[in-house]
């Protein structure tokens, strides 16, 4: 939910809708950005009845605004995804389903998902992923895990991009292969800021991209 990879959804939207369009045409599309420092400080404290709260409140004013649809611009808080769908009436293009098609698309099986602590460990997302699309999902160890975390939140969202970090990742997805992962699922919407498909060997699936190009074709349906 940082603004950086905000910045890259709205890119995203209006690169696919110009390439539906042509021309100069461009996205018609709200957007609510909230102060990551509150959410950070919240998702830490484990206060996630009142984040829920939060984003219920900026999905209804999305759909009161016009909003044909609502794209939660973070893989996280898709942990209340569930609640947020069902306090509107327009649809919620789940980023989870997005990627569990992507990833079938490729014919995969495997998968090793990198992500905040919450969306490595918890089961909203993963688990949504081996119920709906059958996939097994593997994990980094829990110091890995850390490591990830924490290039996320003090790196990534403040903008800081660091070749060392790049480096680490891409150690962390090399022990994810060894382990059966047939590609590489980057479970947060800003690690394409860090990770690009030419990185790796196996194929990547860029969250971010695979979810604006999903809310764009829902649009145009």
């Amino acid at each position: 939910m940082s603004w950086e990879s905000s910045a890259e959804y709205y890119r995203l939207i209006n690169e696919f809708t110009r390439e539906k369009l042509s021309g100069w045409h461009s996205s018609k599309c709200l957007i609510y950005s909230l102060d990551f420092a509150e959410i950070e400080k919240l998702q830490n404290e484990r206060e996630w009845v009142k984040l829920t709260g939060i984003m219920i409140d900026v999905a209804k004013k999305l759909e009161a605004g016009g909003a044909g649809c609502v794209l939660i611009c973070t893989n996280t808080m898709h942990k209340m995804a569930e609640e947020i769908q069902a306090a509107i009436s327009i649809p919620l293009i789940h980023i989870a389903d997005a990627t569990g098609e992507a990833i079938k698309t490729k014919g995969l099986k495997t998968v090793g998902l990198l992500g905040t602590k919450y969306t490595m460990e918890e089961n909203f997302y993963k688990g949504r992923l081996s119920e709906k699309f059958g996939l097994d999902v593997i994990i980094p160890d829990k110091q890995d895990r850390e490591v990830v975390h924490n290039i996320i939140y003090d790196e990534l969202c403040l903008g800081k991009i660091s070749q060392v970090s790049k480096e680490k990742f891409k150690k962390i997805i090399a022990k994810l292969e060894k382990e059966g992962a047939q590609g590489i699922v980057l479970g947060c919407t800003e690690i394409t800021l860090l990770i690009k498909q030419d990185d790796l060997k196996i194929p990547v699936f860029d969250t971010t991209k695979i979810h604006a190009k999903a809310g764009v074709e829902f649009a145009f349906k």
